[in-house]
């Protein structure tokens, strides 16, 4: 899928409302940040986004929801969040009850949704510098680390980072790009070995897609937006909605929109 060949947000929203595009969002819409989703009760908000302040580098804030809302005013004022993903996760106690293509039967007057930033958002600029190209609707891998998230509003948890082979000599140029774009993850979080995050095999990530580190090429992780999933599964809370992983919004902003908020 070319850039000048790929739908628009609007294109792409809408080929997800219909079902269309039921996979994950990797290649869709270049050039538009995609977004991790959270939907929690009112009475939890103000604890989930002192949760998202104490741990900006994995859970970037892009917009919050009026309770009731399913419209992220901020970053894509037409959409609406209970059908324009591919799919969700309902997580009750802890728990995965429920994966659904919609959520309207499950939206409350009290839910308030978070919109937070993802690495996904920059896949096209990766492949401009080099690294190896991903087909469009090919998952990314992610695993569940040994160190912990800052605990801050009843949440807490593993930090889960996303993963991508780059080659040797685009790591510098990778970084720099990275760099500039804070709210979708920023800067690498590791370079190299897995060990050091407490991952044993590759090939067995929590979720996504397994993607194999060819010769010449060095695993780079990114914090990654999951990580939200995780802190709801390890501090059992009640009742939280989210995407299913690497199943993004892609919103009306560009990388350009916040290249220019971050500086």
């Amino acid at each position: 899928m070319s850039r000048d060949a790929a739908p628009s947000a609007d294109e792409a929203r809408a080929r997800i409302r219909a079902g269309l595009w039921t996979v994950p969002t990797t290649g869709l819409a270049p050039g538009f940040v995609q977004a991790n989703l959270v939907i929690v009760p009112e009475q939890t908000a103000g604890g989930f986004e002192a949760f998202c302040g104490a741990n900006s580098q994995a859970l970037p804030l892009l917009d919050r929801t009026e309770p009731g809302s399913p419209v992220p005013a901020r970053v894509a004022p037409t959409v609406d969040l209970r059908t324009d993903l591919p799919r969700y996760r309902l997580i009750r106690d802890g728990r995965l009850v429920e994966q659904v293509t919609d959520i309207v039967t499950l939206w409350h007057a009290d839910s308030v949704a978070f919109l937070l930033g993802c690495s996904l958002s920059f896949q096209h600029q990766l492949e401009q510098i080099g690294t190896r190209r991903l087909e469009p609707g090919r998952n990314v891998p992610m695993y569940i680390t040994n160190r912990m998230t800052e605990a801050a509003g009843g949440f807490s948890g593993p930090l889960v980072v996303s993963m991508r082979p780059i080659p040797q000599d685009a790591v510098e140029r990778l970084q720099e790009t990275a760099r500039g774009l804070p709210l979708t993850h920023g800067e690498p979080l590791h370079v190299g070995p897995a060990g050091a995050l407490g991952i044993v095999d590759l090939d067995a990530p929590d979720f996504g897609e397994p993607l194999t580190v060819a010769p010449g090429e060095v695993p780079v992780f990114w914090a990654c937006g999951v990580t939200a999933l995780a802190a709801a599964m390890h501090s059992k809370t009640p009742w939280m909605i989210t995407h299913e992983p690497g199943h993004m919004l892609i919103t009306d902003l560009t990388l350009s929109d916040i290249e220019e908020s971050s500086s």
